[in-house]
């Protein structure tokens, strides 16, 4: 990673400087990264004596609940919870982080609110394509690992002396956002571990928080993908679809299938594996490639949306799109063989 720009850095601790209410936003959603950069974010402010909210759009998922402690709980929003409250917060900030997304767009009812927010608002984010207009200031990195690993070094531009807490926050985030260094890991990945290591935190405690605490329905579910719904074309694309009947069916909530998309790419000629979960009126689709191959472009394409290179994300809606939810796989099997002509 470039070394951060001192003019950047300078501007940021003057816009620190003097203020006291705080907030960080992240996007729909969240997953580990978003939370993690979140708490990491609002815990050394927390250490400066200051007033931070953390901010999200939906709630925390069950599977990433062990990353709030009482304090992160009482100092938390979720805007489709306590909308007014939320939204209140952002227009009483005297300063607003966006973490880990491009574009107010991606926190989707919160977005108006959060563009005519008057604070100033800094992104630090690692997807390509950022609305810089949108921010007053932007900390934008593509060769990161996760928006977790930008905040990290952010702050030690800053000379930040990170609380254990925060440290701890930051490295789960960016251990889920890597799949534990399976991917867009860097040199300045593993020297963040390294240093974060020697701070105190107990990365054996995270991976077990993360990997070893899921409810069963997580395993049945997973399971049934891989036995019987699981399609592989000749084009070398699987994709596995999670529609509402198999969802209820399992108990799944957000969270659960967290990882499930990366599972068929264990499969030798498998170039391309999506992953579909229903929702009112689209599917969320999750995408990720081996390398050669973009995710991104196909997001972009034919799902609207985008993300990175190997991993990137969208939505499939019906009507719109498909005429139904049924209509789904054809859809997939057409588009993602364009893709490869």
């Amino acid at each position: 990673m470039d070394r951060i720009d001192a003019r950047k850095t300078e501007e940021l601790q003057s816009l620190l400087r003097g203020t006291e209410n705080i907030v960080t936003v992240s996007h729909t959603h969240p997953d580990g990264d978003a939370v993690g950069s979140s708490l990491g974010m609002a815990g050394w402010l927390r250490s400066l004596g200051k007033k931070a909210v953390t901010l999200f759009p939906d709630p925390v998922p069950e599977t990433l609940a062990f990353m709030l402690d009482e304090e992160d709980r009482a100092n938390c929003l979720i805007h489709s919870e306590f909308t007014a409250s939320a939204e209140a917060a952002l227009r009483q900030a005297d300063l607003i982080f966006c973490l880990d997304f491009p574009s107010p767009s991606r926190t989707e009812g919160l977005a108006e609110v959060l563009r005519q927010a008057p604070a100033p608002k800094v992104l630090i984010d690692h997807h390509p394509g950022p609305e810089e207009d949108a921010f007053r200031l932007c900390f934008s990195e593509t060769r990161i690992s996760s928006a977790s690993e930008l905040v990290f070094w952010v702050l030690d531009a800053l000379g930040a002396e990170l609380p254990l807490k925060a440290a701890t926050a930051l490295m789960t985030g960016m251990t889920t956002d890597t799949n534990n260094f399976g991917n867009s890991t860097f040199p300045s990945t593993f020297e963040m571990a390294s240093r974060l290591l020697e701070r105190g935190v107990d990365r054996e405690g995270i991976l077990s928080a993360i990997n070893q605490s899921y409810e069963e329905r997580r395993l049945r579910a997973m399971g049934m993908l891989l036995d019987r719904g699981m399609v592989i074309t000749p084009d070398g694309v699987a994709y596995m679809i999670l529609d509402a009947a198999t969802i209820r069916s399992y108990g799944l909530q957000d969270g659960d299938t967290e990882g499930f998309v990366n599972l068929p790419l264990a499969v030798r000629k498998v170039r391309m594996s999506l992953l579909l979960k229903q929702e009112e009126g689209h599917f969320r689709v999750s995408i990720r490639s081996k390398r050669g191959v973009s995710a991104n472009r196909c997001a972009q394409r034919w799902f609207h949306g985008g993300g990175h290179e190997m991993a990137a994300g969208g939505k499939l809606f019906f009507p719109e799109d498909i005429p139904s939810p049924e209509g789904a796989a054809a859809y997939i099997e057409k588009v993602t063989h364009e893709e490869f002509l």
